[in-house]
């Protein structure tokens, strides 16, 4: 079954703002909120599709991908399935836009109880070769993290039972009016350590060195960001880890300028080779590859192998090689070489003309510039 377009579940227009659509999806959240409907699994749908639908029109860099390539341009490039999450994942993401609507103490109402709490993201960068950007890389990443220390234990918070909220009674003079609060022993969370060890941190976590292994698809970009999903810090207490966020940068290339999914190439040639035509072997990012100079080539000529850049991202398209021909003047001549220019410059052959067929003339040249 094919997704719903994104603007659609939100009801707005492709050039909508950004207040625009988070009022979208405030609105529909707020509508469909699991609390406000328990038990109704076609709201709790709308919920999630509300929710991945403003995870990627909320985010530039996606929003442009999407608008570009639809539902098959967010692939894994950070990107979540409102279906394929759960709700205390939609609710620490986007919890706090709801301006106190509901109690989002990580996974919704105060009926939900204690809450659970997400690890911070973490962020590296990795700079990248044209190659490697052209084929796709596996990296492994040495990244420092808060880790669940093992040997920890936990009990049952005694302030709150384990609810991780605390009920407190007030009198007004409408009678008495019950509220509940996040504890603030265990800040929520229900429980508290029991067992710990030297060096631990108060929420159960320590800092490790940990190597990560990330899959960088092929055509991403610089200052791309790509997010790998549990792989940032664990959460404190036993929460749910965050992300780990992946800059992209770009190494320079000693053949190339990218230009998105083109690649620019400065060819020199000879005038000799110019005039006469030739071929020549030119860099590729797997190999070299023999392209043909035909007679009169003229500096600033651009050639074109095409489907020999950098894939596009999420697709099957990839860019050309854009060839751009320099011929080369001579700055050392001997004094033969110059004597006879010197006798040519007012020829007419040296005044521009496309149909200049005179071979004897290029031939004599050729001597000198070859």
């Amino acid at each position: 079954m094919s997704k719903r377009d994104y603007y659609e579940v939100l009801g707005v227009e492709k050039n909508a703002g950004a207040d625009e659509i988070k009022k979208a999806y405030r609105k529909l959240a707020i509508k469909f909120h699991p609390d406000k409907n328990p038990g109704d699994s076609s709201a709790e749908d709308k919920f999630k599709d509300a929710a991945e639908a403003y995870e990627v029109l909320s985010n530039a860099e996606k929003k442009a991908k999407y608008d570009r390539f639809g539902h098959a341009g967010m692939g894994n490039s950070g990107g979540f399935s409102g279906q394929g999450m759960n709700m205390e994942d939609i609710f620490e993401n986007f919890g706090d836009i709801f301006g106190g609507a509901f109690n989002f103490g990580g996974g919704g109402g105060g009926s939900r109880g204690a809450s659970v709490r997400r690890g911070s993201n973490l962020r590296v960068r990795v700079k990248l070769t044209l190659e490697e950007i052209a084929n796709g890389v596996e990296k492994k990443l040495k990244v420092n993290k808060l880790v669940q220390a093992e040997g920890i234990e936990y009990k049952s918070c005694g302030t709150c039972g384990g609810s991780g909220r605390v009920m407190r009674v007030t009198q007004t003079f409408l009678g008495q009016m019950q509220t509940a609060s996040a504890c603030n022993t265990c800040s929520g969370t229900g429980k508290v350590i029991s067992k710990s060890k030297a060096g631990v941190m108060p929420d159960g976590l320590e800092r490790q060195e940990t190597v990560i292994t990330v899959e960088i698809p092929a055509g991403v970009e610089e200052g791309m960001q790509l997010s790998v999903r549990g792989k940032g810090n664990d959460g404190p207490m036993g929460g749910p880890s965050g992300d780990l966020l992946v800059l992209i940068e770009e190494a320079g290339h000693e053949q190339f300028v990218r230009d998105g999914a083109n690649l620019h190439h400065d060819l020199h040639l000879n005038f000799a080779d110019a005039t006469l035509g030739t071929s020549k072997e030119v860099p590729t990012l797997g190999g070299k590859a023999k392209i043909k100079i035909a007679p009169g080539t003229q500096s600033g000529k651009t050639l074109r192998l095409k489907g020999k850049g950098i894939p596009v991202l999420n697709s099957y398209e990839k860019g050309d090689i854009l060839i751009h021909i320099n011929v080369w003047t001579p700055q050392h001549l001997s004094k033969e070489e110059k004597t006879f220019l010197e006798k040519m410059k007012d020829s007419e052959n040296f005044i521009p003309d496309p149909q200049s067929t005179d071979k004897s003339f290029f031939n004599r040249m050729k001597e000198f510039f070859s």
